[in-house]
């Protein structure tokens, strides 16, 4: 029996690659966690930088009670398995009018993971009608392979690399897919997916959880993930720790050896040696 989704749930994902609205905070746990964000902003005097967008769950205990929240784990399991690492996390924020987008592309292309049996779990923790760039998917595009891509690196494209599919997607099949704070999508690492800019005037804010089974490797480098439910019987991520207190010294440190792997799993074959601001 599934913990949390609907067997009409189910089906979309496998169907269409991926399943929206999923009830997962209330109004007001999400404003919270928008909250801290914001406060750890103010603190140091702007948006959080491109390194601490990046696996936040390492760094501020807040985030990552967010990451193993039953309730976003639950449906997880439903899709994946009960052995669920926490690969990666990223906060996608994009400033009221801003030009920032997010080019048509696939998760997988550049992560190096050895199997495509990874879940995102995009939570909103503010607003995100379509005016704001929510995200659109293109359904049934994870049957296909991982496609061409060609890397842009332009200015106001939020992916690591400016990755965009060397394929033109059909704009007409496009699923726009709006979501209330505390709503969360699932979406499959091959589907492909983009949003446009932001033309409200409040910031879109979402937090980007990486899900994998335990039994997946990395083939590009060492890596690192966090054992979030279940037993890992594999053994081929080094786990890490959860954060005791925010930003401490430890917590830094994980932090550190993770964003490294991260960085030379995502720009090999490029000359960058760290996330783009």
């Amino acid at each position: 029996m599934p913990k949390s989704l609907s067997p009409d749930q189910i089906r979309r994902y496998e169907e269409d690659g991926f399943v929206f609205p999923v009830e997962v905070l209330s109004p007001g746990e999400a404003l919270a966690c928008r909250a801290q964000l914001e406060a750890y902003e103010t603190a140091t005097g702007g948006p959080i930088s491109a390194d601490r967008r990046q696996k936040a769950h390492l760094l501020f205990p807040w985030a990552n009670r967010l990451a193993r929240d039953p309730r976003i784990l639950d449906a997880v399991e439903d899709i994946l398995c009960p052995d669920i690492l926490l690969w990666a996390s990223t906060f996608f924020v994009k400033e009221a009018g801003s030009p920032a987008f997010v080019s048509w592309h696939q998760d997988a292309t550049y992560w190096g993971l050895s199997g495509n049996d990874v879940v995102t779990a995009w939570v909103a923790l503010s607003d995100a009608p379509v005016e704001s760039g929510a995200m659109k998917f293109w359904p049934g595009s994870h049957k296909q392979p991982i496609l061409a891509h060609e890397d842009s690196f332009a200015e106001d494209n939020l992916l690591s690399r400016g990755q965009e599919i060397a394929v033109d997607v059909p704009e007409e099949e496009a699923a726009l897919i709006p979501l209330k704070a505390g709503q969360m999508s699932l979406h499959h690492v091959l589907l492909v997916h983009g949003s446009e800019p932001n033309r409200t005037d409040d910031r879109r804010i979402g937090f980007a959880l990486r899900y994998i089974p335990t039994r997946l490797k990395q083939t590009k480098t060492e890596d690192f993930a966090m054992l979030v439910r279940g037993e890992d019987r594999f053994g081929h991520f080094t786990l890490e720790p959860d954060p005791i207190d925010a930003l401490d010294d430890a917590a830094v440190a994980a932090h550190a050896r993770s964003i490294d792997s991260n960085v030379k799993a995502l720009y090999s074959g490029t000359q960058k040696t760290a996330f783009r601001a």
